[in-house]
């Protein structure tokens, strides 16, 4: 095998993941709201110039959020092509799946507010 040929067939997989990001991003409405939130936490982290750890956990959390709700998405399309009628053990992973962003995202809050919250007061009392 080439050797341009070799590096396509590592870059490839790439393609598709981006791919995978792009159609979640268009399909999922929730997507768009953890696509915001990122936005606005990254933005604060800069704004109130969090330390190193602090960057960690935002973003570990931030790709707890993102990663689940890409599995959830995957979740839903496979079980939608398997089942599209309504089927109780469908409605049930579709549910735990939801549950596990849902699990994410709180604990994302929750970070949010231990890293913002004390800044945002010191500089209303500072």
């Amino acid at each position: 095998m080439a050797k341009s040929s070799r590096l396509s067939a590592r870059v490839k997989p790439f393609g598709f993941a981006a791919r995978g990001l792009v159609t979640m991003f268009q399909a999922e409405y929730n997507a768009r709201v953890h696509a915001l939130a990122t936005v606005i936490a990254v933005s604060a982290g800069f704004i109130l110039g969090i330390d190193r750890l602090e960057w960690v956990a935002l973003v570990l959390t931030i790709a707890a959020v993102w990663s689940l709700e890409a599995v959830n998405t995957a979740i839903e399309a496979v079980c939608d092509l398997v089942s599209p009628e309504q089927h109780p053990l469908v409605e049930k992973a579709k549910d735990v799946a939801a549950g596990a962003v849902l699990v994410a995202a709180l604990a994302a809050l929750v970070v949010a507010g231990l890293i913002f919250i004390p800044r945002v007061i010191s500089l209303y009392t500072n």
